[in-house]
C-alpha cells in the first residue's frame, strides 16, 4: 500500500476513535449535600441481647443523638451536618433498615431521625453475624445519597461472629473502600453466659471488628454505661477525633482468635 493511503487510514483511524471517546458519557460526579460524616449504626438484636438491654441500647441512641454534646460537635463541623442510617442485625440474612439515610443538622432533624427510631418495635433473633452487617452497611455506604468527608460504620454487639463468612473476610472488603469501623462491644458480666459468650469480647472487637484511620472501640461494662458510652463514641465519630484506639492493658496471650465464634457453632452441634 502506498504510504499516503497508510497516512491516510492512519488518520482516519484516529478521527473515529476520538469520535467515539467523545460521545462516552462523562463519570457521574457525586451528588447531594456535603456532610462532615456519614456514620451507619449496626445494633445487635440477636437473642443474646435480653429485652432490657436492648431498651437501654436503643434509648442510649436516641438519647445520645438528643443530646446538647452531640448537636454541639456537629455544629462545629466544617458543614455543620452528618448523616445517619441506623439498622439492626442478628443472623447473616436478617438486617432490618430502621433508618434510612437522613441529615442532622440541629435540634429539629435530630428529633424527628430519632423519634423514627425510638418507635420501632423491639425485635430479637438467632445468631450473630458480624459480617452480615458489615457487608449490608457497607451496601447501605455505597447508595449514600449524600458527600461525606469521613464514612463510618459503628458496630454493636453482646458476642463474637457466628453465622455468614469470616468476620475478617468482611472488614477487609469495607476497609478496602475506606470505611472506617467503629465498636462498641457489650461486655456485661450476666449471672449465667449463654453458650456464644466469649471472655475479653472487648478485645476480639479490636482485633477482629474495627479498622481504618482513628478507629476504636469504647466497651460497655455495666447497664449505666449504655447512654454515657455512646453518646462519647458519637461525639468523637463526628468530630473525627484521631486518638489512639482505647485498649485494656491486656497481654497478647489472652486475645481471642477471630474464628472462635464460628468454632463454637461448629462444636455445639459437631460438624
Amino acid at each position: 500500500m502506498p504510504p499516503f493511503r497508510r497516512l491516510a487510514g492512519l488518520i482516519a483511524s484516529i478521527l473515529t476513535i476520538g469520535c467515539l471517546l467523545g460521545s462516552l458519557p462523562a463519570k457521574a460526579e457525586p451528588e447531594g449535600e456535603d456532610v462532615d460524616v456519614a456514620l451507619i449504626f449496626a445494633v445487635d438484636v440477636s437473642f443474646s441481647m435480653d429485652i432490657e438491654e436492648q431498651k437501654l441500647q436503643k434509648q442510649g441512641y436516641v438519647q445520645a443523638l438528643r443530646s446538647q454534646e452531640v448537636l454541639n460537635a456537629i455544629a462545629q463541623g466544617m458543614t455543620g451536618k452528618i448523616a445517619i442510617a441506623y439498622f439492626e442485625w442478628a443472623d447473616a440474612h436478617n438486617q432490618s433498615l430502621v433508618l434510612n439515610w437522613t441529615i442532622i443538622d440541629g435540634r429539629n432533624t435530630a428529633d424527628t431521625a430519632t423519634a423514627t427510631i425510638d418507635a420501632s418495635p423491639l425485635r430479637r433473633a438467632r445468631r450473630t453475624s458480624i459480617s452480615g452487617a458489615l457487608n449490608y452497611g457497607h451496601k447501605l455506604m455505597q447508595e449514600l445519597p449524600f458527600r461525606a468527608a469521613r464514612k463510618v460504620i459503628d458496630v454493636s454487639g453482646d458476642g463474637p461472629n457466628n453465622s455468614g463468612e469470616p468476620v475478617l473476610r468482611a472488614r477487609e472488603k469495607v476497609l478496602a473502600d475506606g470505611i472506617v469501623i467503629n465498636g462498641l462491644p457489650v461486655v456485661l458480666k450476666r449471672q449465667m453466659g449463654g453458650w456464644g459468650d466469649i471472655e475479653n469480647l472487648d478485645l476480639y472487637y479490636e482485633d477482629c471488628v474495627v479498622g481504618g484511620p482513628g478507629s476504636f472501640t469504647i466497651a460497655i461494662r455495666t447497664m449505666d454505661q449504655f447512654l454515657t458510652a455512646t453518646r462519647q463514641k458519637i461525639i468523637r465519630e463526628v468530630a473525627g477525633l484521631d486518638h489512639p484506639m482505647i485498649v485494656p492493658a491486656q497481654v497478647k496471650s489472652n486475645r481471642p482468635d477471630c474464628m472462635i465464634g464460628e468454632r463454637q457453632v461448629r462444636e455445639r452441634w459437631g460438624n
